[in-house]
């Protein structure tokens, strides 16, 4: 196939995605990939917050039956992250393509194709397409409910609607550092959060473990989060961002509620870091295979007193480390024995999960901890935030 040909086509598809209406892109990808690849059927699937089954993407009352996750060709792509292509089947060859925007998994596109091998420029092609369907789903939720709705397999209460929508994503990756981040019970989650940013030459990662439940400790979270946001957008010092969200909070609640937080800025070119520990989230870190816990100096909660000064300490991340961070809602779970899962079972986690991405960790990780449980439902929120660092 030539190449201009080829141009022509996921130029066709770029325009009309860009030019389609906000609630319209799986209309517009179907027409195109119909006119251009005759596709006989487009599908988009969207991962659920609680990262168990693809939903297919329709306008509301109209819904279509889930597709799991973990036993099925969609789900296969969307943990590879590479395109699958399935045997030809009633006449048409099926290609799932993950939809991904700057390494956050949002779900699978899936084109059933005329019978017959799948060339290698077609399949290259479609997953471009796949890719700039990402980032225009992305944009387009500011102005439509219709992929956030799609995302839900069951109602999110008001504290976790509120919560998800603080949430940066649920994965990132850069040429120095992979990040995921997961939040269990994903419907129902209380004050657990977590934040990044990054620059050209650094990373800003907040961990945070809420206090309380329901729509107050949303609120306080939200309160913490937008506090510390306004100061790094402001480019204050991280020790300073500590001191402000703290005075903010306090000035609310006047100590009757505070949020605990582990805050680290690091820099992308040495993996040098500079940490704040203001409570109680945990890190636990791989390296060379072998998993230990890394304490700094506890610092107070932000909001326990007016005024706190904060300090830093630091640290060194090095190529190839694993930093594992979780709440107290998963080092803290008690086995039916009595035992701690952040005692042993966590770092065993760890260890059998070393050879997951990023993005996978923090879900295989959380399901172990249900088996630790040895109950279905969790009693607090449950966070884990994965980074890889690659370095420069």
């Amino acid at each position: 196939m030539g190449v201009s040909k080829i141009v022509n086509r996921f130029v066709t598809a770029e325009r009309a995605l860009r030019t389609a209406a906000p609630d319209k892109l799986l209309d517009a990808v179907r027409r195109v990939l119909a006119d251009e690849y005759a596709a006989e059927s487009v599908d988009l699937l969207l991962a659920d917050y609680g990262l168990t089954v693809l939903q297919p993407v329709s306008v509301l009352p109209h819904t279509e039956e889930p597709v799991s996750l973990h036993n099925s060709t969609a789900g296969r792509a969307f943990g590879a992250q590479e395109p699958f292509v399935e045997s030809a089947k009633d006449g048409y060859t099926r290609v799932q393509l993950p939809v991904t925007v700057r390494g956050d998994r949002l779900g699978v596109l899936s084109v059933a194709l005329p019978d017959g091998d799948v060339a290698p420029d077609v399949l290259g092609e479609l997953a471009d397409i796949a890719e700039v369907l990402g980032h225009e789903v992305v944009v387009a939720e500011r102005d439509t409910d219709v992929y956030m709705q799609a995302r839900r397999k069951d109602r999110l209460t008001l504290a976790a609607e509120m919560q998800w929508q603080l949430l940066p994503g649920r994965s990132c990756a850069r040429p120095e550092f992979e990040l995921g981040a997961q939040l269990e019970p994903a419907y129902a989650i209380y004050g657990d959060n977590f934040d990044w940013s990054a620059t050209a030459d650094r990373l800003m990662l907040y961990v945070t473990n809420g206090m309380g439940e329901g729509i107050e400790a949303s609120l306080l979270t939200n309160l913490a989060i937008n506090a510390l946001r306004n100061a790094r957008r402001a480019g204050i010092a991280l020790p300073d961002q500590a001191a402000l969200a703290d005075q903010a909070v306090y000035a609310h609640y006047r100590g009757r509620s505070y949020l605990s937080v582990l805050m680290f800025d690091f820099e992308l070119s040495t993996g040098r870091a500079k940490v704040v520990d203001a409570g109680s989230p945990q890190l636990l870190r791989l390296r060379d295979g072998v998993v230990e816990r890394v304490t700094f100096e506890a610092q107070l909660p932000l909001g326990m007193f007016e005024e706190t000064d904060y300090v830093t300490q630091e640290f060194q991340v090095e190529p190839g480390d694993r930093l594992v961070f979780v709440s107290d809602g998963v080092y803290e779970v008690a086995s039916p024995l009595g035992e701690a899962y952040g005692d042993a079972a966590l770092a065993r986690a760890v260890t059998s999960t070393r050879l997951l991405s990023a993005a996978e960790v923090p879900r295989a990780i959380l399901r172990e901890l249900t088996g630790h449980r040895g109950q279905p439902a969790p009693e607090d929120d449950a966070l884990v935030v994965c980074l890889d660092w690659r370095g420069r």
